[in-house]
This record gives structure tokens, sequence and C-alpha cells, in this order.
């Protein structure tokens, strides 16, 4: 019985998932979580740029974004997510309505 217990105090609370619009693209966490840093800038763009990711203006090719970024490297994660961000800018995501 204890097992049980533990597994329900891990599982966290339970979200519902609706039948409202869905959101086109991939977030950009996923996409950076994938890849193992530090990267050019060149590699970044050969093994994810064909990948849509949520921005605000909605799904955008990455390939277009890193086509506006000027850094040849980049040596983590949080620097990759922060050059995308500069381009596509932060905020809500828009849905197929």
């Amino acid at each position: 019985m204890a097992d049980d217990e533990a597994d329900e105090e891990t599982e966290g609370p339970v979200v519902e998932l609706g039948e409202g619009p869905s959101v086109e693209g991939v977030p950009l966490a996923r996409v950076s979580s994938r890849l193992t840093w530090g990267m050019e800038h060149s590699t970044v763009e050969q093994r994810v740029g064909d990948i849509e990711i949520r921005t605000p203006d909605g799904p955008t090719s990455l390939s277009d974004v890193l086509a506006e970024v000027d850094k040849p490297y980049f040596e983590r994660r949080q620097e990759f997510e922060e050059s995308v961000r500069e381009v596509v800018g932060s905020g809500p995501v828009q849905t197929e309505e």
C-alpha cells in the first residue's frame, strides 16, 4: 500500500486536455533539449533547420530564424534559446481557429 501512495504523490496534478484549438509548431525547448551543446550554428541548421517552431507570430521554420542569428557557435542550450527568442520574441502562441 505504501508504493501506491508514493506513486500518487509523485504524479502531480492531473491536467485535462480539452477539445480547443491546436497549436502548430514544436516548442523551442523540445528542439534544443534533443541536441548536444556546444554546437556550431551551421550544425544546428543542418540537424534541425527544417523543424517549424512555435512563435508568437505562428509556426516559423527554424532555418529562417537562424538566418537572422549572427552567432557562429552556441556554447550552451540557453545561449541558443536566447538567440532564437531575440529574433522571434516571446509571448502567447497563436492557435488555429
